[in-house]
């Protein structure tokens, strides 16, 4: 019998799959502790469209990755900070202060974990790493400047 999964079991399947298993594991047990569904015509019509959607969605998401990635690779942050004798911060420019500078130069909004760079304690210029979504980065220059 066809049953399409409501939630992970183990060794069976993930959520939202179709899977074969026996005419009484799935009457007696997965159907009526509501893991599984069976999968009837309107089941297996819902499911197609919600794999549609999704993916979908993920096209959706990942051109706007390509957009986001576009408008910010090779592009130059410029950020001042106090500094003492030559040109030692007092601190360190954080990954959180890059992606405040990409939202308000470029309109691009980065979580501060998907960007990477090395620790920025000095006046100069530094490259960092952006990953805009799975598989899409971009490259941008950093510059730390004195106030």
């Amino acid at each position: 019998m066809q049953v399409i999964l409501n939630q992970d079991i183990k060794e069976l399947g993930k959520k939202g799959e179709l899977v074969n298993v026996s005419d009484g594991y799935a009457k007696n047990y997965l159907i009526p502790r509501k893991f599984a569904v069976a999968a009837d015509a309107s089941a297996l019509n819902e499911l197609k469209n919600r794999e549609s959607s999704k993916a979908h969605r993920l096209a959706v998401e990942k051109a706007n990755a390509e957009e986001a990635a576009a408008k910010i690779n090779g592009k130059t942050v410029r950020i001042t900070a106090k500094a003492g004798k030559n040109g030692r911060l007092f601190g360190s420019v954080t990954t959180k202060e890059i992606a405040e500078k990409l939202k308000t130069e470029f309109g691009v909004t980065i979580d501060k974990k998907c960007i990477t760079s090395e620790d920025i304690r000095s006046c100069g210029t530094y490259v960092c790493t952006v990953k805009v979504y799975s598989g899409i980065t971009a490259k941008i220059s950093v510059t730390v400047t004195e106030e």
